[in-house]
């Protein structure tokens, strides 16, 4: 049986939750009120806030971050007025808060860096969506740029994902959104270099693929051992560059053989000095 002390205690107990519960429901129900309403202002803010940033060129992770940080310090202030009212210690919360901070920034130093990287490349534009780039030894085209990594389409179908902070104070070679081709054929020293000039011009006129603005680059490159080399160096559009140069090569062929222009292999002329020998 419950004896006359133990029930005593049950009594200053149950009065003691009584109290409690008649203290601190308002401010329970108070500080759920704040959060509440904090929730529906920050979510009215953020449409407000998109609708605007929809107006100003910008990239998408940089409105992305924008978002994310705004909605950060809105519900922070509501969090921090709701703790507030019921009568929570801040100090030495955000104490601990920067302790436990310190020691994660610690443990995600690759993460960071990539962040850092991120935010790097967001705001100085070395490069942008759909732009053509070459750097840390690989190539592509850039099909996004985020906060911790940045996405490319290598031209095999593949997909690079290279992390921000390599990207960060390496050579970036960023060709935008046309390429040049680097074609080179070789024709015979009797040849009528204007001819075969006009030759590889009317085949880049002929060409679809082949960009007018800026105007392709067609001149004698070098004289080599067997041919005199001409330089063909044409701009198309990056989604073009890989089926432009076999076509621009064939059609040169072909040219050439209906117009009679010789395309030489190389040959060498060995005289021998002593024939008895």
């Amino acid at each position: 049986m419950i004896g006359t002390n133990q029930l005593a205690a049950l009594d200053q107990l149950r009065d003691k939750a009584v109290e409690m519960s008649a203290e601190f429901a308002p401010k329970l129900f108070t500080a759920f009120i704040i959060l509440a309403v904090g929730f529906f202002v920050t979510r009215w803010l953020l449409k407000l806030v998109a609708r605007w940033l929809s107006k100003i060129e910008l990239e998408p992770p940089v409105r992305e971050l924008l978002m994310r940080v705004l909605w950060i310090m809105v519900m922070g202030m509501f969090l921090v007025m709701a703790l507030s009212n019921l009568g929570v210690d801040l100090i030495p919360l955000i104490a601990g808060l920067g302790v436990a901070g310190a020691g994660i920034a610690l443990a995600m130093q690759g993460v960071l860096g990539n962040l850092a990287a991120g935010l790097t490349i967001i705001f100085t534009k070395p490069f942008r969506v759909g732009e053509y780039v070459s750097m840390v030894g690989v190539e592509g085209r850039v099909e996004a740029i985020q906060l911790f990594n940045t996405r490319l389409s290598h031209p095999d179908l593949s997909r690079v994902i290279i992390p921000n902070r390599k990207i960060v104070g390496e050579i970036l070679h960023n060709y935008g959104k046309i390429r040049q081709l680097d074609v080179v054929v070789g024709v015979a020293y009797s040849t009528d270099l204007n001819a075969a000039l006009a030759a590889v011009n009317d085949v880049l006129n002929a060409n679809k693929r082949v960009l007018q603005d800026p105007a392709p680059v067609v001149r004698v490159r070098v004289l080599a051992d067997s041919s005199i080399n001409i330089e063909v160096k044409p701009w198309v559009n990056v989604p073009d560059f890989g089926p432009a140069g076999g076509e621009i090569n064939k059609a040169i062929v072909e040219e050439f053989r209906g117009r009679g222009i010789s395309i030489p292999f190389p040959q060498r002329e060995i005289r021998l000095l002593n024939p008895a020998a």
